[in-house]
C-alpha cells in the first residue's frame, strides 16, 4: 500500500447540489467500496456510485439533518439516524422505508451488526448503548460500568461476538453480543494514572486490533486477543500510542485502513489528516485541506488506498498520486534518467545471429501446453473475511441506474397528426375507457413503515444534538438545520394575504378610474 497520497479535493456532490455545498455531514462505504453513502444537512442521504463516479440514488430519508449512516453486510438495506431522534431502515434497490424507530434522546452514533443483519447498535446522548432487533423491533439496554455513565460510546468487533463500550471515566467493558455477559474489563489511564474519557472506538476490518480515541488527545491501538485474555479489571498495555507532540492535536474521526496497516485521524481544529504506521508507530503523511474548514467526518476505502473526508459540508477524496510509466508498454524497453551514448552490437542488424545460443528446455514450455479455465470465477481474496471461503451471491455492489427521458413522446412511430384528427373523434370513447382501466392498473401505492417509540427510562427528552448547537433559551439558539416544519402552510398564508391585498388594490384603482370617466362625461 502505497501511502504517497496526492492532497486534491474532488467534490463528490456538486452536480447533485446544483453549488450549494453546504450539506454533507457524514459518510460511509459499502463492504466492498463500490458504493458511498453520504448523509446532507437537508435530510436527504446521496449514493455515490464510487466506479463511474456518479450520483447513482437519491432517497429523501428525513426531515432534519442525517447524522449517522450504516452499511447492512450485504449492502442491500442501509441504516441512518437524523437529529431529531429517528432511526430508520432503507431498502437501498427501492428507496423504500422498512421501518423507523423514535428515541428519547439524540443518537450520537450507530453501526450494524458485522454478520447478523437483524441487530443494530445505537448509542443514545446521554444514556447506556441500546441494541436493536430489527425483525421484532425489541431492544435491549446494555449493562453500564456506573448508572451515573454520561455519553457511553460502544461499536462490536469484527465479526460481532462482542460488543466494547466506554464511558467517560475511561472504563472499557466487553460484553457478548447475545448475552450481554461481561467478559473483559479495563480502564484507560494516563501517565498519572488519572483517567480520561473515551470518545470513540473502532476495529480493524482485518486482524484483532482496534484503536481507542480518548479525550487527552492520544490514540491508543490494542490488541483484542489479549484483552479477552487479561479478563476481567486487567491492564492491557497498549501497541501504540499515537499522538501530535508538536501542536497536542485533539481528534475529531478515526479509523483503519482497509488492510488494517494504517490508521487516519482527523484533527478537531481544521481540515487536517494524520496517517500513521501501525506496525512501528511512525507518521508517514499529514494531508492539509483548505484553511479555515473544520472536520466532519472521515472514511477510508475498504480495498483501495483512498480517503473521503467531510469538511464544511464538501466530500473530499484523497487519493495516490499516479506518476506515468511509459515502459510499462514495452517490456524491453529501458528508461533513462539521462542521455547515454548508444552502442551498436555487432550482430544487431543482422539477418540470422550467429552468435546466438540455442533456446534451454525448461518447464515453461511444458506449461503452455495446460490448458486455461476461462469459464470458472474465483472469489477476489480482498472482498472475503479471513474466516470466509466464497463471496456473498446475494451481495448489492452496483445500483442500477434508468435513463430520465425528457418530454418523451407516446408514439414516435405513429401516423402524422393528420390522419390522427381525422380518426379522433372515434377514438375519444375509446381511449375514455382505456384510461378508466389504466387507472384500476396503476402501480401499488408504498406501505407506510412502522414507527416504534423506544422507551429509555432516566433519560433526560430535551437534549439538543451536538450538530444542533448548545441547549438554551431560544434568543441564544442557533437555526435548526433541515426542513422546517409547517413551512408550506404559512407559506399558502403569505400567497392568500398577497392575493387579497393585490386584489384590493387593483378594486380601489378601478373605482378611481369609474369615477374620473363619469366626470368627464357629465
Amino acid at each position: 500500500l502505497s501511502m504517497q497520497l496526492l492532497s486534491s479535493c474532488i467534490c463528490l456532490l456538486w452536480q447533485l447540489l446544483d453549488g450549494y455545498i453546504n450539506m454533507a455531514l457524514t459518510c460511509t462505504f459499502n463492504r466492498w467500496g463500490t458504493l458511498l453513502a453520504v448523509g446532507c444537512n437537508d435530510g436527504r442521504i446521496v449514493i455515490w456510485d464510487f466506479l463511474t463516479r456518479g450520483i447513482a440514488k437519491i432517497i429523501s430519508a428525513h426531515i432534519h439533518p442525517v447524522c449517522s449512516l450504516c452499511w447492512s453486510r450485504d449492502g442491500h438495506k442501509l441504516v441512518s439516524a437524523s437529529t431529531d431522534n429517528i432511526v430508520s431502515q432503507w431498502d437501498v434497490l427501492t428507496g423504500d422505508c422498512d421501518q423507523r424507530f423514535r428515541f428519547p434522546s439524540p443518537i450520537l452514533k450507530l453501526q450494524c451488526h458485522p454478520r447478523d443483519m437483524d441487530k443494530v447498535l445505537v448509542c443514545p446522548m446521554k444514556s447506556a448503548p441500546v441494541l436493536l432487533t430489527l425483525s421484532d423491533s425489541k431492544h435491549v439496554v446494555l449493562p453500564v460500568d456506573d448508572d451515573s455513565d454520561l455519553n457511553v460510546v460502544a461499536a462490536f468487533d469484527r465479526r460481532g461476538e462482542y460488543i466494547y463500550t466506554g464511558n467517560a471515566k475511561g472504563k472499557i467493558l466487553v460484553l457478548k453480543t447475545n448475552t450481554q455477559e461481561l467478559v473483559a474489563s479495563f480502564r484507560v489511564t494516563t501517565g498519572t494514572s488519572n483517567t480520561t474519557a473515551i470518545k470513540s472506538i473502532e476495529f480493524a476490518r482485518k486482524g484483532s486490533c482496534f484503536l481507542i480515541n480518548t479525550a487527552d488527545r492520544i490514540i491508543r491501538v490494542y490488541d483484542g486477543r489479549e484483552i479477552l485474555t487479561c479478563g476481567k479489571d486487567g491492564e492491557p498495555e497498549p501497541m501504540q500510542k499515537l499522538q501530535d507532540l508538536v501542536n497536542r492535536t485533539p481528534w475529531k474521526r478515526c479509523c483503519f485502513s482497509g488492510d488494517g496497516e494504517y490508521i487516519v485521524a482527523g484533527s478537531a481544529r481544521q481540515h487536517a489528516l494524520y496517517i500513521w504506521e501501525k506496525s512501528i508507530g511512525n507518521l508517514v503523511k499529514i494531508l492539509h485541506g483548505t484553511r479555515g474548514e473544520l472536520l466532519l467526518d472521515v472514511a477510508w476505502h475498504p480495498v483501495r488506498p483512498i480517503i473521503a473526508s467531510i469538511s464544511s459540508g464538501v466530500v473530499s477524496i484523497w487519493a495516490q498520486n499516479q506518476v506515468e510509466n511509459w515502459s510499462a508498454f514495452a517490456p524491453d524497453f529501458k528508461e533513462l534518467d539521462e542521455n547515454v551514448e548508444y552502442e551498436e552490437r555487432e550482430s544487431e542488424f543482422d539477418i540470422e545471429d550467429e552468435d546466438k545460443s540455442e533456446p534451454e528446455q525448461t518447464g515453461g514450455d511444458l506449461a503452455e501446453d495446460e490448458e486455461v479455465d476461462v469459464t470458472s470465477v474465483d472469489p477476489i481474496v480482498a472482498f472475503c473475511s479471513s474466516d470466509e471461503e466464497l463471496e456473498d451471491s446475494r451481495a448489492l455492489l452496483y445500483l442500477p441506474i434508468a435513463p430520465e427521458v425528457e418530454d418523451p413522446e407516446e408514439n414516435p412511430y405513429g401516423p402524422p397528426p393528420d390522419a390522427q384528427t381525422q380518426g379522433g373523434a372515434n377514438e375519444e370513447a375509446a381511449a375514455g375507457d382505456k384510461k378508466q382501466k389504466q387507472s384500476g392498473t396503476e402501480a401499488p401505492v408504498k406501505k407506510k413503515a412502522r414507527t416504534t417509540t423506544i422507551e429509555l427510562q432516566g433519560v433526560p427528552s430535551d437534549e439538543v444534538h451536538p450538530l444542533l448547537g448548545v441547549k438554551g433559551d431560544s434568543k441564544s439558539k442557533k437555526k435548526t438545520a433541515g426542513r422546517p416544519k409547517g413551512s408550506k402552510g404559512k407559506d399558502k398564508e403569505f400567497v392568500l394575504a398577497t392575493r387579497k391585498h393585490t386584489y384590493g388594490k387593483i378594486r380601489t384603482s378601478c373605482n378611481k378610474a369609474d369615477a374620473k370617466r363619469g366626470q368627464l362625461e357629465d
